[in-house]
């Protein structure tokens, strides 16, 4: 028998009916990891079999904001700090949609922290992955909300003066129901823990530590991104149910990654559902 020749074009990835082909090659640096996070969201949506026309990602603006306009779903690419409130109405509108808000430390956490906290404490009915890459990336690397105490970026050269947020905190402590924290590197835990998040009802939260080699690499002499994926191998310690207070991060130590919260409990749309189910058989509750 003869060989067959397999051109480059003949060779498809197997989640290439989620990529907007036409927009690629994507902007990322080499060694960032975010194309790594959106692979692993691809891979849950795909598993999990949930038509591709009932899912909507969400992002707002900065480098994890591009997954929005390269995924094949309806995608909203929104205003900075955003894209929770944008996502709120969707999911509120057509509560038949897989929400997923898609977007960095820095859109989500300083600009649009007031969003997120208030969306957990609602517990609105949304997945959000945030990945954290300790600067911000797009805008010349300076210092953000989740930049390490005495780490280097553009705008602390001396180090950073302030400590950052604990995110898995932040947002037990707003009211989050499913809350988890991976790096890159644990791309199959990471895959399941997407996989749990997108079938909770509620306010999902999932951190994704990621390498940022120009932003934050350079400057912090972490090295390029294969450098930090073996200190992430290294520092990583895995403590699943974990209290979400004793997860704070140091890019200098160990990294404490896991699932730490995972409850019940009524999200917006239920108490929602609930008002006007009740409504409609007392007229006399619409004026409770």
């Amino acid at each position: 028998m003869g060989t067959q020749t397999v051109t480059p074009q003949a060779v498809q990835h197997p989640y290439t009916r989620y990529l907007r082909t036409d927009r690629l090659p994507h902007i990322w640096c080499p060694g960032c990891g975010i194309g790594i996070a959106m692979g692993a969201f691809l891979a849950a949506v795909d598993e999990l079999g949930i038509p591709q026309e009932k899912v909507a990602v969400v992002s707002g603006i900065g480098c994890t904001g591009r997954v929005a306009g390269y995924v094949k779903f309806d995608s909203y690419h929104t205003t900075h700090g955003r894209p929770i409130p944008f996502a709120t109405g969707l999911k509120i509108a057509r509560p038949e949609m897989t929400v997923v808000v898609f977007s960095g430390d820095g859109d989500l956490v300083s600009i649009g922290g007031n969003h997120l906290i208030h969306a957990a404490r609602r517990n609105i009915d949304l997945t959000v992955i945030c990945v954290n890459n300790f600067n911000y990336g797009m805008t010349g690397g300076q210092m953000g909300p989740t930049t390490p105490h005495r780490a280097r970026t553009t705008t602390t050269p001396y180090g950073n003066l302030e400590f950052p947020f604990n995110l898995p905190y932040l947002v037990a402590a707003a009211g989050a129901v499913y809350v988890a924290r991976w790096t890159v590197l644990h791309v199959f835990h990471l895959r399941e823990s997407i996989k749990e998040a997108l079938q909770r009802r509620g306010f999902s939260f999932i951190e994704v530590v990621s390498p940022c080699p120009v932003g934050f690499g350079r400057p912090n002499k972490i090295g390029e991104g294969l450098e930090e994926m073996r200190f992430y191998r290294e520092h990583a310690l895995i403590q699943n149910g974990l209290h979400p207070k004793d997860a704070a991060l140091s890019f200098r130590d160990r990294i404490v990654v896991g699932k730490f919260v995972d409850e019940a409990r009524p999200s917006f749309l239920q108490v929602l559902e609930d008002h006007f189910r009740n409504a409609s058989r007392d007229p006399s509750h619409r004026e409770g």
